[in-house]
Protein backbone atom coordinates (compact mmCIF):
# COMPACT_ATOMS: atom_id res chain seq x y z
CA UNK A 1 0.00 0.00 0.00
CA UNK A 2 1.16 3.06 -1.22
CA UNK A 3 1.59 5.89 1.66
CA UNK A 4 0.83 9.51 0.35
CA UNK A 5 -0.23 12.90 1.66
CA UNK A 6 -3.80 14.43 2.04
CA UNK A 7 -6.15 17.30 3.01
CA UNK A 8 -9.13 16.55 4.11
CA UNK A 9 -11.96 19.39 5.38
CA UNK A 10 -14.02 18.16 8.01
CA UNK A 11 -16.80 20.04 9.92
CA UNK A 12 -17.54 19.38 13.27
CA UNK A 13 -19.48 20.95 16.69
CA UNK A 14 -18.09 21.17 20.10
CA UNK A 15 -18.49 23.32 23.18
CA UNK A 16 -15.87 25.83 23.64
CA UNK A 17 -15.59 27.30 26.92
CA UNK A 18 -14.68 31.00 26.44
CA UNK A 19 -12.35 32.65 29.63
CA UNK A 20 -15.24 34.63 29.74
CA UNK A 21 -17.88 31.82 29.85
CA UNK A 22 -15.32 29.96 32.47
CA UNK A 23 -15.15 32.99 34.46
CA UNK A 24 -19.07 33.58 34.12
CA UNK A 25 -19.28 29.98 36.09
CA UNK A 26 -16.90 30.70 38.53
CA UNK A 27 -19.40 33.73 39.45
CA UNK A 28 -22.21 30.88 40.40
CA UNK A 29 -20.19 29.60 42.82
CA UNK A 30 -18.60 32.99 44.58
CA UNK A 31 -19.57 33.88 48.11
CA UNK A 32 -20.59 37.53 48.48
CA UNK A 33 -17.31 38.43 49.99
CA UNK A 34 -15.33 36.90 46.26
CA UNK A 35 -18.05 38.41 44.54
CA UNK A 36 -17.48 41.81 46.01
CA UNK A 37 -13.43 41.81 45.64
CA UNK A 38 -13.90 40.21 42.18
CA UNK A 39 -16.13 43.43 41.27
CA UNK A 40 -13.49 45.71 42.84
CA UNK A 41 -10.93 44.50 41.12
CA UNK A 42 -12.71 44.76 37.60
CA UNK A 43 -13.54 48.02 38.75
CA UNK A 44 -9.96 49.22 39.50
CA UNK A 45 -8.75 47.91 36.17
CA UNK A 46 -11.96 48.94 34.30
CA UNK A 47 -12.36 53.09 34.12
CA UNK A 48 -15.90 52.26 32.41
CA UNK A 49 -16.93 50.90 35.67
CA UNK A 50 -18.10 52.41 39.20
CA UNK A 51 -20.28 51.56 41.74
CA UNK A 52 -23.69 52.73 41.69
CA UNK A 53 -23.48 54.44 45.57
CA UNK A 54 -20.62 57.35 44.31
CA UNK A 55 -22.55 57.77 41.52
CA UNK A 56 -25.77 58.67 43.89
CA UNK A 57 -23.96 60.62 46.26
CA UNK A 58 -22.61 62.38 43.28
CA UNK A 59 -25.76 63.75 42.21
CA UNK A 60 -27.21 64.13 45.41
CA UNK A 61 -24.27 66.74 45.95
CA UNK A 62 -24.44 68.29 42.70
CA UNK A 63 -27.67 67.65 41.24
CA UNK A 64 -26.94 69.44 37.64
CA UNK A 65 -23.70 67.35 36.78
CA UNK A 66 -25.69 64.06 37.09
CA UNK A 67 -25.65 61.84 34.00
CA UNK A 68 -28.22 60.24 34.81
CA UNK A 69 -30.40 63.14 34.46
CA UNK A 70 -29.31 63.93 31.05
CA UNK A 71 -29.87 60.21 29.85
CA UNK A 72 -26.32 59.96 29.43
CA UNK A 73 -25.40 57.03 31.46
CA UNK A 74 -26.68 53.24 30.92
CA UNK A 75 -26.48 52.06 33.93
CA UNK A 76 -27.08 48.19 35.44
CA UNK A 77 -27.86 47.41 38.80
CA UNK A 78 -27.53 43.80 40.09
CA UNK A 79 -29.06 43.60 42.97
CA UNK A 80 -32.88 42.75 41.94
CA UNK A 81 -35.28 44.60 43.59
CA UNK A 82 -38.33 41.99 42.83
CA UNK A 83 -38.90 38.71 44.81
CA UNK A 84 -40.23 35.36 43.00
CA UNK A 85 -43.21 34.72 42.23
CA UNK A 86 -45.24 33.79 45.10
CA UNK A 87 -45.38 30.13 45.71
CA UNK A 88 -48.74 28.36 44.48
CA UNK A 89 -49.54 26.37 47.56
CA UNK A 90 -51.15 28.82 50.54
CA UNK A 91 -48.98 27.88 53.74
CA UNK A 92 -50.79 28.19 57.58
CA UNK A 93 -47.62 29.08 59.31
CA UNK A 94 -46.92 30.97 62.41
CA UNK A 95 -44.00 32.89 63.18
CA UNK A 96 -42.63 33.70 67.05
CA UNK A 97 -39.73 35.41 67.72
CA UNK A 98 -36.82 33.91 68.96
CA UNK A 99 -35.39 36.40 71.06
CA UNK A 100 -36.72 38.90 72.92
CA UNK A 101 -36.69 42.67 71.35
CA UNK A 102 -34.10 44.76 73.69
CA UNK A 103 -36.15 47.81 74.52
CA UNK A 104 -33.58 49.92 73.87
CA UNK A 105 -30.94 52.40 75.10
CA UNK A 106 -34.01 55.19 75.76
CA UNK A 107 -36.78 52.69 77.16
CA UNK A 108 -33.82 52.12 79.93
CA UNK A 109 -32.72 55.57 80.66
CA UNK A 110 -35.94 57.51 79.52
CA UNK A 111 -37.12 59.29 76.12
CA UNK A 112 -35.93 62.20 76.87
CA UNK A 113 -32.53 61.62 77.32
CA UNK A 114 -29.13 62.58 75.09
CA UNK A 115 -25.86 64.00 75.14
CA UNK A 116 -24.28 66.44 73.16
CA UNK A 117 -21.18 67.07 72.31
CA UNK A 118 -18.39 69.77 71.35
CA UNK A 119 -16.66 69.63 68.19
CA UNK A 120 -12.52 69.86 67.94
CA UNK A 121 -12.67 73.46 67.40
CA UNK A 122 -14.89 74.11 70.92
CA UNK A 123 -18.17 74.04 68.78
CA UNK A 124 -21.30 72.70 69.66
CA UNK A 125 -22.37 69.21 67.99
CA UNK A 126 -26.15 69.38 66.86
CA UNK A 127 -26.03 65.09 67.16
CA UNK A 128 -27.16 63.29 69.92
CA UNK A 129 -24.72 60.67 71.69
CA UNK A 130 -25.68 57.11 72.53
CA UNK A 131 -25.14 55.31 75.59
CA UNK A 132 -24.08 52.54 73.59
CA UNK A 133 -20.99 53.63 71.90
CA UNK A 134 -19.64 54.11 74.80
CA UNK A 135 -19.10 50.22 75.91
CA UNK A 136 -15.87 49.33 77.39
CA UNK A 137 -13.86 46.90 75.41
CA UNK A 138 -13.62 43.87 76.08
CA UNK A 139 -10.78 42.53 78.19
CA UNK A 140 -8.70 40.15 75.82
CA UNK A 141 -6.82 37.13 77.31
CA UNK A 142 -3.66 38.50 76.88
CA UNK A 143 -4.34 42.00 78.65
CA UNK A 144 -5.26 39.58 81.72
CA UNK A 145 -2.26 37.26 82.10
CA UNK A 146 0.29 40.84 81.12
CA UNK A 147 -1.03 42.43 83.97
CA UNK A 148 -0.84 39.60 85.88
CA UNK A 149 2.79 39.29 84.80
CA UNK A 150 3.80 42.95 85.89
CA UNK A 151 2.89 42.37 89.24
CA UNK A 152 4.21 38.97 89.50
CA UNK A 153 7.96 39.28 88.23
CA UNK A 154 9.62 42.35 89.20
CA UNK A 155 12.65 41.07 88.05
CA UNK A 156 12.93 42.00 83.98
CA UNK A 157 14.31 38.47 82.86
CA UNK A 158 11.55 36.60 84.40
CA UNK A 159 9.01 39.04 83.51
CA UNK A 160 10.79 38.19 79.82
CA UNK A 161 10.46 34.74 79.61
CA UNK A 162 6.37 34.53 81.15
CA UNK A 163 5.41 36.98 78.47
CA UNK A 164 7.26 34.44 76.65
CA UNK A 165 5.12 31.96 77.62
CA UNK A 166 2.32 33.92 77.22
CA UNK A 167 2.82 34.14 73.76
CA UNK A 168 2.37 30.25 73.97
CA UNK A 169 -1.12 30.52 75.12
CA UNK A 170 -3.94 29.49 72.50
CA UNK A 171 -7.87 31.00 72.83
CA UNK A 172 -8.45 28.19 75.49
CA UNK A 173 -5.84 29.19 77.48
CA UNK A 174 -3.84 26.25 77.07
CA UNK A 175 0.22 26.70 77.13
CA UNK A 176 1.05 25.07 73.82
CA UNK A 177 4.70 26.00 73.72
CA UNK A 178 7.87 23.88 74.28
CA UNK A 179 9.72 24.26 77.44
CA UNK A 180 12.96 23.77 75.98
CA UNK A 181 12.97 25.26 72.84
CA UNK A 182 11.88 28.23 74.81
CA UNK A 183 14.79 28.19 77.17
CA UNK A 184 17.35 27.67 74.58
CA UNK A 185 15.88 30.91 72.38
CA UNK A 186 16.05 33.23 75.67
CA UNK A 187 19.45 31.39 77.00
CA UNK A 188 17.89 30.77 79.50
CA UNK A 189 17.99 27.21 82.01
CA UNK A 190 15.32 25.05 81.82
CA UNK A 191 15.10 25.47 85.52
CA UNK A 192 14.60 28.83 85.26
CA UNK A 193 11.68 28.45 82.89
CA UNK A 194 9.85 25.80 84.51
CA UNK A 195 10.11 28.38 87.53
CA UNK A 196 8.11 30.61 85.84
CA UNK A 197 5.75 28.90 84.60
CA UNK A 198 4.98 27.32 87.72
CA UNK A 199 4.14 30.83 88.75
CA UNK A 200 2.22 31.74 85.80
CA UNK A 201 0.05 28.65 86.59
CA UNK A 202 -1.08 30.52 89.73
CA UNK A 203 -2.22 32.95 87.62
CA UNK A 204 -6.72 33.29 87.39
CA UNK A 205 -8.64 32.03 86.57
CA UNK A 206 -7.54 29.03 87.83
CA UNK A 207 -5.51 26.53 84.90
CA UNK A 208 -4.40 28.96 82.44
CA UNK A 209 -0.85 28.24 81.26
CA UNK A 210 -1.69 24.33 81.75
CA UNK A 211 -0.31 22.05 79.16
CA UNK A 212 -3.28 19.45 78.75
CA UNK A 213 -6.13 18.86 80.29
CA UNK A 214 -5.02 16.85 83.24
CA UNK A 215 -2.95 19.65 84.56
CA UNK A 216 -5.61 21.87 83.60
CA UNK A 217 -7.68 20.46 86.11
CA UNK A 218 -5.30 19.40 88.76
CA UNK A 219 -4.24 22.98 89.09
CA UNK A 220 -8.08 23.89 89.64
CA UNK A 221 -8.49 21.46 92.04
CA UNK A 222 -5.30 22.47 94.05
CA UNK A 223 -6.52 26.03 94.34
CA UNK A 224 -9.51 24.21 95.96
CA UNK A 225 -7.63 22.30 98.24
CA UNK A 226 -8.86 18.84 96.33
CA UNK A 227 -6.01 17.50 94.82
CA UNK A 228 -5.80 14.18 97.35
CA UNK A 229 -4.60 11.15 96.36
CA UNK A 230 -7.70 9.28 95.13
CA UNK A 231 -8.45 12.89 92.95
CA UNK A 232 -5.44 12.25 91.90
CA UNK A 233 -6.06 9.05 90.72
CA UNK A 234 -9.24 9.90 89.07
CA UNK A 235 -7.93 12.84 87.28
CA UNK A 236 -4.89 10.30 85.85
CA UNK A 237 -7.41 8.03 84.27
CA UNK A 238 -9.65 11.02 82.57
CA UNK A 239 -10.00 7.79 79.57
CA UNK A 240 -11.33 5.64 81.85
CA UNK A 241 -13.98 8.71 83.21
CA UNK A 242 -14.78 9.36 78.89
CA UNK A 243 -15.87 5.54 78.67
CA UNK A 244 -18.34 6.06 81.54
CA UNK A 245 -16.13 3.05 82.97
CA UNK A 246 -16.89 3.71 87.11
CA UNK A 247 -16.64 0.34 88.51
CA UNK A 248 -12.91 0.14 87.66
CA UNK A 249 -13.18 4.12 89.08
CA UNK A 250 -14.05 3.10 91.77
CA UNK A 251 -11.26 0.49 91.71
CA UNK A 252 -8.36 2.79 91.06
CA UNK A 253 -9.56 5.95 93.21
CA UNK A 254 -10.17 2.91 96.26
CA UNK A 255 -13.23 4.99 96.76
CA UNK A 256 -16.87 3.67 97.05
CA UNK A 257 -19.81 4.64 94.53
CA UNK A 258 -20.54 7.53 97.20
CA UNK A 259 -17.54 9.26 97.24
CA UNK A 260 -17.44 8.52 93.39
CA UNK A 261 -20.20 10.64 92.38
CA UNK A 262 -19.04 13.47 94.92
CA UNK A 263 -15.91 13.84 92.67
CA UNK A 264 -17.69 13.45 89.54
CA UNK A 265 -19.65 16.49 91.06
CA UNK A 266 -16.48 18.48 91.60
CA UNK A 267 -15.16 17.36 88.26
CA UNK A 268 -17.95 18.79 86.64
CA UNK A 269 -17.52 21.95 88.36
CA UNK A 270 -14.53 23.00 87.16
CA UNK A 271 -13.70 24.68 83.50
CA UNK A 272 -11.51 22.89 80.89
CA UNK A 273 -10.93 25.97 79.17
CA UNK A 274 -10.31 28.65 81.69
CA UNK A 275 -9.27 31.28 78.86
CA UNK A 276 -12.30 30.53 76.23
CA UNK A 277 -14.76 33.26 78.33
CA UNK A 278 -12.20 35.99 76.95
CA UNK A 279 -11.96 37.90 73.96
CA UNK A 280 -9.93 36.00 71.04
CA UNK A 281 -11.16 37.43 67.78
CA UNK A 282 -14.10 38.81 66.34
CA UNK A 283 -16.93 36.14 64.81
CA UNK A 284 -17.74 36.70 61.36
CA UNK A 285 -21.50 36.99 60.60
CA UNK A 286 -23.03 34.91 58.34
CA UNK A 287 -24.79 37.32 55.81
CA UNK A 288 -27.73 35.67 54.05
CA UNK A 289 -27.60 35.47 50.31
CA UNK A 290 -31.16 34.60 50.06
CA UNK A 291 -34.60 35.88 52.52
CA UNK A 292 -37.60 34.11 52.46
CA UNK A 293 -40.71 35.93 54.50
CA UNK A 294 -44.23 34.63 54.32
CA UNK A 295 -46.52 36.50 52.17
CA UNK A 296 -49.56 38.28 53.23
CA UNK A 297 -52.00 35.90 51.81
CA UNK A 298 -49.91 32.89 53.82
CA UNK A 299 -47.74 31.70 51.38
CA UNK A 300 -43.98 32.62 50.76
CA UNK A 301 -41.92 35.22 48.80
CA UNK A 302 -38.32 34.66 47.99
CA UNK A 303 -36.31 37.82 47.53
CA UNK A 304 -32.15 38.36 46.78
CA UNK A 305 -30.68 40.01 49.85
CA UNK A 306 -29.27 43.83 48.37
CA UNK A 307 -26.52 43.43 50.33
CA UNK A 308 -25.31 40.54 49.21
CA UNK A 309 -25.42 41.79 45.60
CA UNK A 310 -22.94 44.75 43.95
CA UNK A 311 -24.45 47.32 41.93
CA UNK A 312 -22.29 48.47 38.74
CA UNK A 313 -22.58 51.15 36.35
CA UNK A 314 -21.42 51.29 33.30
CA UNK A 315 -20.79 54.63 31.94
CA UNK A 316 -21.33 55.44 28.31
CA UNK A 317 -21.51 59.03 28.36
CA UNK A 318 -17.48 58.90 29.46
CA UNK A 319 -16.83 56.20 26.87
CA UNK A 320 -18.57 58.29 24.18
CA UNK A 321 -16.67 61.16 25.43
CA UNK A 322 -13.26 59.55 25.23
CA UNK A 323 -13.67 57.04 22.09
CA UNK A 324 -14.18 60.76 20.52
CA UNK A 325 -10.43 62.29 21.68
CA UNK A 326 -8.67 58.47 21.36
CA UNK A 327 -5.77 59.35 18.71
CA UNK A 328 -4.72 55.98 17.93
CA UNK A 329 -6.32 52.30 16.83
CA UNK A 330 -4.81 50.79 20.11
CA UNK A 331 -6.42 53.98 22.43
CA UNK A 332 -9.94 52.61 20.76
CA UNK A 333 -9.16 49.09 21.17
CA UNK A 334 -8.53 49.34 25.03
CA UNK A 335 -11.94 51.45 25.24
CA UNK A 336 -13.90 48.76 23.28
CA UNK A 337 -12.16 45.63 25.26
CA UNK A 338 -13.27 47.62 28.58
CA UNK A 339 -16.78 48.41 27.16
CA UNK A 340 -17.13 44.66 26.52
CA UNK A 341 -15.55 43.96 29.61
CA UNK A 342 -17.97 45.91 31.33
CA UNK A 343 -21.05 44.90 29.41
CA UNK A 344 -19.78 40.87 30.48
CA UNK A 345 -20.09 41.96 34.27
CA UNK A 346 -23.10 43.51 34.24
CA UNK A 347 -24.81 40.53 31.94
CA UNK A 348 -22.95 37.47 34.22
CA UNK A 349 -24.30 39.59 37.37
CA UNK A 350 -27.74 39.79 36.49
CA UNK A 351 -27.52 36.06 35.36
CA UNK A 352 -25.97 35.04 38.49
CA UNK A 353 -28.89 36.55 40.70
CA UNK A 354 -31.69 35.34 38.23
CA UNK A 355 -29.87 32.41 38.46
CA UNK A 356 -29.67 31.95 42.83
CA UNK A 357 -33.24 33.32 42.66
CA UNK A 358 -34.85 30.42 40.69
CA UNK A 359 -32.93 27.22 42.67
CA UNK A 360 -34.07 28.95 45.89
CA UNK A 361 -37.36 29.65 45.26
CA UNK A 362 -37.78 25.54 44.25
CA UNK A 363 -35.62 24.86 46.87
CA UNK A 364 -38.49 26.59 49.17
CA UNK A 365 -41.31 24.89 46.93
CA UNK A 366 -40.00 21.62 47.89
CA UNK A 367 -38.67 22.34 51.59
CA UNK A 368 -42.41 24.05 52.40
CA UNK A 369 -43.66 21.72 54.96
CA UNK A 370 -39.85 22.04 56.95
CA UNK A 371 -40.82 26.01 56.97
CA UNK A 372 -43.90 25.40 58.39
CA UNK A 373 -43.60 22.64 61.11
CA UNK A 374 -40.04 22.23 61.51
CA UNK A 375 -37.25 19.99 60.62
CA UNK A 376 -39.00 16.61 61.24
CA UNK A 377 -40.98 17.79 57.59
CA UNK A 378 -37.90 18.16 56.20
CA UNK A 379 -38.03 16.11 53.06
CA UNK A 380 -35.41 14.60 50.60
CA UNK A 381 -34.35 16.50 48.08
CA UNK A 382 -30.86 15.61 45.80
CA UNK A 383 -29.63 18.25 43.32
CA UNK A 384 -30.67 16.58 40.32
CA UNK A 385 -34.06 17.12 41.33
CA UNK A 386 -33.98 20.82 41.98
CA UNK A 387 -31.72 20.43 38.46
CA UNK A 388 -34.76 19.09 36.48
CA UNK A 389 -37.45 21.13 38.40
CA UNK A 390 -36.11 24.22 36.52
CA UNK A 391 -34.06 22.79 33.81
CA UNK A 392 -31.10 23.49 34.39
CA UNK A 393 -27.81 21.28 34.66
CA UNK A 394 -26.69 19.86 38.05
CA UNK A 395 -23.56 21.07 37.88
CA UNK A 396 -25.39 24.76 38.03
CA UNK A 397 -27.34 24.20 41.07
CA UNK A 398 -24.56 22.54 42.76
CA UNK A 399 -22.19 25.65 42.06
CA UNK A 400 -25.45 28.05 43.19
CA UNK A 401 -25.87 26.08 46.23
CA UNK A 402 -22.30 26.16 47.20
CA UNK A 403 -21.12 28.48 50.45
CA UNK A 404 -24.73 30.73 50.08
CA UNK A 405 -26.95 30.84 52.99
CA UNK A 406 -31.08 31.35 53.22
CA UNK A 407 -32.38 33.49 56.05
CA UNK A 408 -35.74 31.86 56.88
CA UNK A 409 -38.60 32.25 59.65
CA UNK A 410 -36.78 29.20 61.09
CA UNK A 411 -33.51 30.72 61.46
CA UNK A 412 -30.36 31.02 58.88
CA UNK A 413 -29.66 28.17 56.79
CA UNK A 414 -27.02 26.76 54.48
CA UNK A 415 -28.47 26.09 51.17
CA UNK A 416 -26.76 22.89 51.09
CA UNK A 417 -28.71 22.11 54.16
CA UNK A 418 -32.04 21.52 52.41
CA UNK A 419 -30.19 18.26 50.32
CA UNK A 420 -30.83 15.40 52.18
CA UNK A 421 -30.15 11.74 51.31
CA UNK A 422 -33.39 9.42 51.23
CA UNK A 423 -34.58 7.04 53.65
CA UNK A 424 -37.47 4.57 53.05
CA UNK A 425 -40.91 4.32 54.17
CA UNK A 426 -41.66 1.20 55.88
CA UNK A 427 -45.24 1.72 54.81
CA UNK A 428 -44.77 2.65 51.38
CA UNK A 429 -45.32 5.92 51.64
CA UNK A 430 -43.33 9.07 51.04
CA UNK A 431 -39.29 8.39 51.76
CA UNK A 432 -37.98 10.95 55.10
CA UNK A 433 -35.32 12.75 54.74
CA UNK A 434 -31.90 11.58 57.02
CA UNK A 435 -31.46 14.45 58.72
CA UNK A 436 -35.11 14.50 60.00
CA UNK A 437 -34.28 10.92 61.34
CA UNK A 438 -31.07 12.13 62.93
CA UNK A 439 -33.07 14.77 64.53
CA UNK A 440 -35.30 12.25 65.41
CA UNK A 441 -33.31 10.35 66.83
CA UNK A 442 -31.24 12.82 68.91
CA UNK A 443 -34.74 13.81 70.17
CA UNK A 444 -35.67 10.50 71.73
CA UNK A 445 -32.40 10.04 73.30
CA UNK A 446 -32.51 13.68 74.93
CA UNK A 447 -35.68 12.54 76.46
CA UNK A 448 -34.27 9.37 78.23
CA UNK A 449 -33.95 9.12 81.87
CA UNK A 450 -32.12 6.18 84.13
CA UNK A 451 -34.65 4.19 83.59
CA UNK A 452 -35.74 4.00 80.69
CA UNK A 453 -32.25 4.27 77.71
CA UNK A 454 -32.91 3.45 74.55
CA UNK A 455 -30.33 0.77 72.77
CA UNK A 456 -30.05 0.94 68.65
CA UNK A 457 -32.64 -2.01 68.42
CA UNK A 458 -35.15 -0.05 70.24
CA UNK A 459 -34.61 3.24 68.51
CA UNK A 460 -35.18 1.24 65.35
CA UNK A 461 -38.32 -0.11 66.23
CA UNK A 462 -39.99 3.18 67.30
CA UNK A 463 -38.81 4.47 63.90
CA UNK A 464 -40.51 2.05 62.29
CA UNK A 465 -43.64 2.28 63.82
CA UNK A 466 -43.28 5.72 63.01
CA UNK A 467 -43.29 4.32 59.13
CA UNK A 468 -39.10 4.77 59.11
CA UNK A 469 -37.19 1.83 57.18
CA UNK A 470 -33.95 1.75 58.88
CA UNK A 471 -31.48 -0.73 59.79
CA UNK A 472 -29.68 -0.86 62.99
CA UNK A 473 -26.40 0.00 61.35
CA UNK A 474 -27.92 3.40 60.36
CA UNK A 475 -29.02 4.05 63.55
CA UNK A 476 -25.28 3.54 65.10
CA UNK A 477 -24.15 5.67 62.49
CA UNK A 478 -26.45 8.80 62.57
CA UNK A 479 -25.40 8.29 66.86
CA UNK A 480 -21.97 8.16 66.42
CA UNK A 481 -22.24 10.77 64.22
CA UNK A 482 -23.48 12.79 66.35
CA UNK A 483 -20.98 12.10 69.02
CA UNK A 484 -23.42 10.38 71.44
CA UNK A 485 -22.22 6.85 73.39
CA UNK A 486 -23.57 3.89 73.29
CA UNK A 487 -26.63 2.99 75.52
CA UNK A 488 -24.26 1.38 77.84
CA UNK A 489 -22.21 4.56 78.57
CA UNK A 490 -25.37 6.84 78.33
CA UNK A 491 -26.37 4.36 81.52
CA UNK A 492 -23.65 4.81 83.28
CA UNK A 493 -23.78 8.40 83.22
CA UNK A 494 -27.02 8.97 83.70
CA UNK A 495 -27.38 6.95 86.79
CA UNK A 496 -24.61 9.10 88.18
CA UNK A 497 -25.86 12.23 87.13
CA UNK A 498 -29.09 11.05 88.78
CA UNK A 499 -26.45 10.73 92.23
CA UNK A 500 -24.99 14.18 91.83
CA UNK A 501 -28.08 15.94 91.56
CA UNK A 502 -29.20 14.38 94.48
Amino acid sequence: MALSAKLQLRQSQALVMTPQLMQSIRLLQFTHTELERFVDDEIERNPLLERQEVVEEAGRDEPEASHEAEGETDWFASGLDASAETLAERLDTSLENVFPDDPGTQDRLGPDLSLTWKSAAGGQGDGTFDFEDMAAAAVTLRDMVDEQIAFAFPDRTEALIARELADALDDTGYMRGDLCEIAARLGADRATVEAVLDTCQGFDPAGLFARDLRECLALQLRRRDRFDPAMAALIAHLDLLAKRDFAALRRICKVDEGDLIDMLGEIRALDPKPGAGFVASAAETVVPDVVVKPAPDGSWTVELNPETLPRVLVDQAYFAHVCSHAKSPAERDFLSDCMQSANWLTRSLDQRARTILKVTSEIVRQQDGFLVNGIRHLRPLNLKTVADAIQMHESTVSRVTANKYMQTPRGVFELRFFFTASIASAEGGDAHSAQAVRHRIRQMIDEEDSSNVLSDDAIVDILRKDGVDIARRTVAKYREGMNIPSSVQRRREKRAMAGVEA
